[in-house]
């Protein structure tokens, strides 16, 4: 199954009524045909599951797609403990206008409109 490259853009928010497509994430993962994250897929190829978020007015920041207990978060290379959480992670769909939350290193939970999978 081919790895797959997802764009996260900020969803409507108070502070972007419109959304915003200058914060967000883009990252790589196995999606099975329905836009389903395939985590057997992953175990094969976690390596090249990566993610860069990106934020305006901040320097991205590149880590990876990783599995911790029972959840699913985005881990950043230069920072010890900095975790992402994703809720519901692998019960999402990822094809383009789906939503998804993140809890964010803020600490906020923060929702996330699909913009492309490519």
């Amino acid at each position: 199954m081919p790895l797959r490259k997802i764009r996260l853009e900020l969803a409507r928010t108070p502070q972007h009524p419109e959304g915003s497509a200058d914060h967000g994430y883009e990252f790589v993962a196995p999606l099975t045909a329905d836009g389903h994250f395939d985590a057997e897929e992953w175990r094969q190829a976690r390596d090249r599951c990566t993610v860069r978020r990106f934020w305006r007015g901040e320097a991205p920041m590149d880590g990876r797609l990783i599995h911790r207990g029972s959840r699913w978060a985005f881990h950043y290379d230069d920072e010890d403990d900095e975790e992402e959480p994703i809720f519901r992670f692998d019960r999402h769909t990822f094809n383009p206008g789906d939503y998804v939350s993140i809890t964010e290193h803020d600490g906020e939970l923060r929702t996330f409109r699909v913009a492309s999978v490519r």
